[in-house]
């Protein structure tokens, strides 16, 4: 059963963090973001402020998990066929980026430079809610971006995939 609780939900007994809405950060001279303050304590009681940033594979931003979110999508990537080439393609990418940024105690991650790189992050970064995780974007990135979807929303509606004509709003 799912009843809301503040910002958490709580599933079957298991109590996780829902993240929602957007919010603009600033990056520092040297990486460091302050996860926005509504979030700290969910994640200090979900995940010890235990954080995974990774690539995104359809965009140029980057995706932030909790540690044990991160860790079932790890789990399943590491049961892909060896063999399979694009399996494996999907794995290199998505493990291979995957980076420990734990929180400090003023509430800050550290973005290694490589990642900041691939996403053009700048100074000001959007973090974008997404149910169990968050999207980094450079902030310029993101607003594009988001007239570019909300332009096709009418094209996006017209043949729903299965999935989204269940969908009720």
């Amino acid at each position: 059963m799912l009843r809301p609780s503040g910002e958490l939900w709580v599933f079957l007994g298991k109590v996780g963090a829902m993240f929602r809405g957007e919010s603009t950060l600033n990056v520092d001279s040297k990486g460091r973001m302050a996860v926005p303050a509504r979030y700290r304590e969910d994640l200090d009681r979900l995940c010890d402020g235990h954080l995974i940033v990774t690539i995104s594979l359809l965009h140029r931003s980057l995706t932030v998990y909790p540690a044990q979110d991160w860790q079932r999508i790890e789990d399943d990537l590491k049961r892909l066929p060896a063999l399979d080439q694009k399996a494996q393609s999907i794995r290199h990418l998505l493990i291979g980026h995957a980076t420990e940024c734990d929180m400090d105690s003023q509430g800050r991650i550290l973005l290694p430079q490589s990642l900041r790189d691939f996403a053009s992050l700048g100074k000001r970064v959007k973090m974008i809610g997404q149910a169990s995780k968050f999207e980094l974007w450079d902030e310029s990135a993101w607003a594009a971006h988001r007239e570019d979807l909300l332009e096709r929303v009418e094209d996006l509606m017209s043949a729903p995939s299965a999935a989204l004509s269940e969908l009720v709003l």
